[in-house]
């Protein structure tokens, strides 16, 4: 049960601290790739919160080196990542692959700059 206040006729809900060891990278069949927290899974939707989507990265070779080491080393500034969603919803069936990522990994994911077309 969730924690809920009132304050001048505003209710207010307490969410719930995200857990920083549960930062994955899910690859989709249509979406794409995603980095963000994991927040729930069941038969039908995964929940991220605080996700980007990854056009294009640089890592030792797979999504795995990218989930393991991060970024390679000089090539951040050639990564697209979008903005940062508060929470997405993916399709279970969509989703191909969850790799959980290393705090290594999480730091250099998140240190991308959000790339713009501009």
């Amino acid at each position: 049960m969730q924690d809920k206040i009132e304050i001048n006729g505003v209710t207010y809900i307490r969410e719930e601290p995200i857990d920083e060891s549960k930062y994955v990278i899910v690859r989709c069949r249509g979406a794409g790739v995603h980095a963000g927290y994991l927040h729930t899974r069941n038969s039908e939707v995964l929940v991220l919160k605080n996700s980007r989507r990854l056009w294009r990265w640089w890592s030792k070779f797979t999504l795995s080196g990218l989930a393991t080491e991060g970024v390679l080393a000089g090539k951040e500034n050639e990564c697209r990542f979008a903005c940062v969603l508060p929470v997405l919803d993916l399709t279970v069936s969509d989703v191909c692959e969850v790799i959980y990522c290393s705090e290594k990994a999480r730091r250099s994911i998140k240190g991308i700059t959000e790339f713009t077309n501009e």
